[in-house]
């Protein structure tokens, strides 16, 4: 069984598309690159989304959006983001959260769709995974941005997460606030 992680997919979403230049002619090609950079999550795997999986103001886009959603393969569970409203939630997902702590072997991992300055377990290796930014900030030593603007739209295994997040240059807010 292995870990999937990724963030601010929008699926559907043409605006995001636009804002951030996303290299797609629509949102229809954005969604079928995002779902083909899922084929290496089997069946026994876990995809953690970590906020912002669609964009569904209207009957169609939720239909797009389920779409999706079925044809993302593994146990699905979602981190809430700042544009996942109840209908998002109410998608079959193994598990909804607004963070979470998951243990993988020996390594700590704290899931929030939101970067944050502090985790459970910061000075004692755990690591932070984290979207909303999209391209803004791609983290600093020990947490790492997941969200697919900074992973050419594809999921990452938690041993890339690991690796990005061991390797990103000191947090020198972080170090102040954690005293390191």
């Amino acid at each position: 069984m292995a870990h999937y992680f990724t963030a601010d997919t929008h699926f559907g979403d043409d605006n995001i598309r636009q804002f951030f230049g996303r290299p797609f002619l629509s949102a229809a090609d954005m969604d079928a690159d995002m779902l083909a950079n899922t084929a290496r999550i089997g069946a026994d795997d876990d995809y953690w989304h970590l906020g912002d999986f669609a964009a569904c103001d209207s009957d169609a886009e939720r239909a797009n959006a389920k779409r999706m959603f079925d044809a993302i393969p593994g146990r699905k569970h979602l981190i809430r983001g700042n544009h996942d409203g109840d209908w998002t939630a109410d998608l079959p997902w193994a598990s909804v959260h607004e963070l979470f702590e998951l243990d993988i072997g020996a390594r700590r991992f704290v899931l929030c769709h939101y970067p944050l300055l502090s985790w459970n377990g910061a000075r004692a290796g755990a690591l932070h995974l984290f979207g909303h930014v999209h391209t803004r900030w791609r983290g600093a030593e020990g947490m790492v941005n997941v969200g697919v603007d900074l992973w050419q739209f594809g999921v990452v295994s938690a041993e890339a997460a690991e690796v990005a997040a061991l390797t990103l240059p000191p947090s020198k807010l972080r170090q102040r606030v954690e005293r390191l």
